[in-house]
């Protein structure tokens, strides 16, 4: 008998070809099964969708569709998911991450230890070398560059179960509840920085994450979008700027402001030196340009805070040696274990 958990899993699909077919696959060996797998195509033209009606978990009958018509970006189209799905917990997963048989029968574990989490983080091991991670958590500095801890690190430095700034969105379960009414992902977003800025918002509302060490999933990185795109650079560039703008407090954005303003220029050198400073001047430019809304999203960010300053500092990364380093900052979790029945028994699948 398989178990289902109460969750669905939200794919949002561009162009991902095979991915999205293995990704499929390694869904339908989970040891712990959704409820329901969402897909929403954004306006693919590469076939994705052709031929995975002959998966076990797609013929099943656990696997839905949604055809928005054209390219939502990854925040808008997860946040009609979110909408769509009826579940308590809802997990993102990328067409180009394949989890491990364990992975949402790890993270389900994580919300009986750590009842009050709202978010959790996976183990995302580089999908060319499984000795190798991709990252383990998002770090927001001080400063408001973003990255992933443990990026490159070999597995056997993966701590143990953390709390950590954010979840990386490639591989993470949200509490729906929660993620609804902090009003999803940033839709002007439309993609890159958009997790982080999810889970500053969530942080401004009191909620914590956790990283689950065993909650693995095998991550290609930017297979769609490209790891150093110009797509990639403008949108990061742009969004960067927004999310330190509009979610930090104005008893650290004050002092802080000078230095978020010298690590884009500092950031910009490096782009001229590395001829890659057009989409990154594009990105300045609509960040700029754009500021009128991120100060309106500000107000009803800032009028909705209930973490102190201090408490928000504290999860934050504040030393050179983290930010020219990139290294991971965790802390121990706080919350502690309490029984849960959450787990059914459901028909036997097919997968099995």
């Amino acid at each position: 008998m398989s178990v289902v958990a109460p969750v669905s899993v939200i794919i949002v699909n561009f162009n991902g070809g095979s991915l999205l077919r293995r990704c499929l696959e390694t869904l339908g060996d989970q040891t712990v099964s959704p409820q329901e797998i969402l897909i929403v195509d954004n306006g693919s033209t590469d076939g994705s969708l052709t031929g995975i009606e002959d998966l076990p978990v797609v013929a099943f009958g656990r696997v839905r569709i949604v055809v928005p018509g054209s390219n939502l970006g990854f925040a808008a189209a997860n946040n009609l998911a979110a909408r769509e799905v009826a579940t308590p917990w809802i997990a993102t997963l990328n067409p180009d991450a394949f989890p491990e048989p364990e992975w949402l029968a790890e993270l389900m574990g994580a919300t009986r230890r750590h009842p009050g989490t709202a978010m959790f983080g996976s183990t995302q091991l580089d999908a060319a070398d499984a000795q190798r991670l991709d990252g383990a958590g998002d770090v927001y500095h001080a400063s408001g560059l973003v990255w992933r801890g443990h990026h490159g690190a070999p597995v056997d430095s993966l701590p143990p179960e953390r709390e950590v700034f954010a979840p990386c969105a490639a591989a993470a379960l949200y509490r729906r509840d929660a993620f609804l009414d902090a009003g999803g992902f940033d839709e002007s977003f439309f993609c890159y920085c958009e997790d982080v800025d999810l889970g500053f918002r969530l942080r401004l509302l009191g909620h914590n994450c956790i990283q689950v060490a065993g909650a693995r999933v095998h991550h290609v990185g930017s297979a769609i979008t490209g790891r150093r795109s110009a797509f990639a650079t403008y949108h990061s560039t742009r969004n960067r700027i927004w999310m330190f703008v509009k979610n930090m407090p104005a008893a650290l954005l004050v002092p802080l402001l000078p230095v978020h303003a010298v690590l884009n220029a500092l950031l910009l050198l490096r782009a001229l030196l590395l001829g890659e400073a057009g989409a990154m001047l594009r990105g300045l430019r609509d960040a700029l340009g754009g500021m009128g809304d991120v100060l309106a999203s500000r107000r009803i960010v800032q009028a909705r805070r209930v973490v102190s300053v201090t408490g928000l500092a504290n999860r934050m990364d504040w030393s050179i040696g983290g930010l020219l380093g990139r290294r991971s900052r965790t802390r121990l979790p706080a919350s502690t274990a309490v029984p849960s029945a959450d787990l059914q028994p459901a028909h036997p699948s097919p997968t099995r």
